[in-house]
């Protein structure tokens, strides 16, 4: 029988629709739409020996040896300008805020053909570093309110060039969707003395049904309330509420967990287009007892229609413990980039 079930960290309904489940393997993209990606492209602005075509200025670079291995660039179309003041208007029910934040691209690897899932663990780990690196001198900004860090994977996911990219945006305000999760995450806390992220990574673990993969200071899952097929969160075991206090032990940890369960996708799935981003606390404030940084992983293999709209809730056609099981299962390759 098809049953609701709620997210208490999101407070959203979803509908977990057991008459209409597909099994996990129904989710995967057909075989013969993965076409060879090559290792270079020379109209690619972020190819290695491209460089001139960025056309955005470089705001870090991160190199070995031989030449660089992660880059973060200024947006060539940013969707927000550095320049100028915060300043609001008002004029009776309309409001307004001027275009002011930061619009940056992480260029995660000189090879155009790689994902995230196939990178060596120390390429990741470079890419977090340069989150992290990124976050903590644009919090310095006193007009930036709130950072995210956020990947869209596949065309199906938002993306509009090929090359392993990601982007940074930082805003002059607080979203919405912040501030009503923060206040249940509060009230959830007065109430009971805990965290909430914590408690919900406490009974996932003692649950077991929907663990992907853990590590020693990070947990994949797949929540109890998923809105959709495969959606996927990625705890820190230690309470945190601001991204940039990972350490570089951590670092290691989450560049691990991270490929381990993008490959998992990857190989399952056939390479799914997905988005993922950095869920972290508003730059006003550092630490909280009652907020926890986490990243949240949302493959597309399926679409939200008219209910979605009209409801603002969601029907999932997977049930969580199959998918969790499902990726458990599949087995990656030992060398992928070799």
């Amino acid at each position: 029988m098809t049953e609701l079930r709620q997210n208490l960290i999101t407070r959203d309904w979803v509908i977990i629709a057991t008459e209409r489940a597909k099994r996990p393997d129904e989710f995967s993209k057909s075989k013969t739409s993965l076409n060879p990606i090559p290792h270079y492209r020379s109209n690619c602005p972020f190819c290695a020996g491209n460089e001139p075509l960025t056309g955005g200025r470089e705001l870090l670079r991160l190199s070995d040896d031989l030449d660089w291995r992660v880059r973060v660039v200024a947006n060539k179309y940013p969707a927000l300008s550095p320049e100028g003041e915060r300043i609001r208007e008002t004029d009776g029910i309309f409001r307004a805020l001027s275009g002011f934040g930061f619009h940056e691209v992480v260029i995660e690897h000189p090879r155009h053909d790689l994902t995230m899932g196939l990178m060596e663990i120390n390429d990741l780990a470079n890419i977090i570093r340069v989150y992290r690196k990124r976050y903590k001198d644009i919090r310095l900004d006193s007009r930036v309110e709130t950072i995210i860090i956020f990947k869209n994977h596949g065309r199906g996911a938002g993306t509009s060039l090929e090359h392993p990219h990601s982007q940074i945006a930082a805003i002059p305000l607080v979203p919405y969707q912040w501030r009503d999760r923060a206040r249940e995450a509060i009230r959830y806390y007065d109430d009971t003395g805990e965290c909430i992220f914590c408690r919900t990574l406490a009974e996932e673990l003692q649950a077991q049904e929907r663990i992907i993969f853990a590590s020693e200071h990070f947990v994949a899952f797949i929540p109890y309330a998923a809105l959709s097929p495969f959606h996927t969160w990625i705890f820190p075991r230690r309470h945190a509420s601001s991204f940039d206090e990972i350490t570089e032990v951590e670092i290691l940890d989450l560049a691990k967990t991270l490929k381990n369960v993008l490959a998992k996708l990857y190989y399952g799935l056939n390479n799914p287009d997905y988005n993922y981003t950095i869920r972290s606390i508003p730059t006003a404030e550092q630490r909280t007892d009652y907020s926890h940084w986490y990243i949240a992983l949302i493959p597309r293999v399926s679409l939200s229609a008219g209910f979605e709209l009209g409801s603002g809730m969601y029907i999932n056609t997977a049930l969580p413990e199959e998918s969790a099981e499902f990726l458990r299962s599949v087995e990656i390759p030992q060398s992928p980039t070799s």
